[in-house]
């Protein structure tokens, strides 16, 4: 009498194709999450840590930039360390805030005590220099860029700032 038992090949590979349907089934789980959460986070000027503000020469003079080298801009109708572009719809956006966790820090040739933040509508702290809420700018093509200086939009200018606090336009 002979017995049949299941080949080891024909069970272990329908537990092959089991798993290897439900490793991708997994990885596509994993890979629409991770695109779901990337869409909802709004654009930021730098990621969670404390934010650095140095100085760099630009064809404008020395200019306040982020730790990247991107030119820092004030808003002319902020005042009296108050964002006001966070109340006009799509400013934000297109002028993100300079946000920090921490303790502003300051770059060389920028002065510790004209840096301090503010506590923005919908949470977070956005950095100041001499009073000034600082932005970065969307549109900006890199270290240096200096093209959007004095550019109005929403109501009001987007201007430098020099190491003194002062408007570069």
């Amino acid at each position: 009498m002979s017995v049949t038992r299941p080949t080891t090949a024909t069970f272990g590979g329908t537990m092959k194709r089991a798993y290897v349907l439900l490793a991708s089934v997994l990885v596509s789980a994993a890979c629409a999450a991770t695109v779901a959460s990337a869409q909802e986070s709004p654009p930021t000027a730098h990621s969670s840590r404390a934010a650095t503000v140095g100085l760099r020469h630009t064809r404008l003079g020395e200019i306040l930039v982020t730790s990247s080298g991107s030119t820092l801009y004030e808003f002319t109708r902020d005042h009296n360390d108050k964002n006001s572009c966070a109340a006009i719809s799509g400013c934000s956006e297109a002028w993100p805030s300079l946000k920090t966790s921490g303790s502003p820090t300051a770059g060389s040739g920028i002065k510790a005590s004209l840096l301090s933040s503010i506590n923005l509508p919908g949470g977070g702290k956005q950095v100041t220099y001499a009073g000034h809420p600082l932005y970065t700018y969307s549109g900006g093509y890199g270290p240096g860029e200096t093209s959007y200086v004095g550019v109005e939009q929403f109501g009001g200018a987007w201007d430098a700032i020099n190491a003194s606090g002062h408007t570069v336009k």
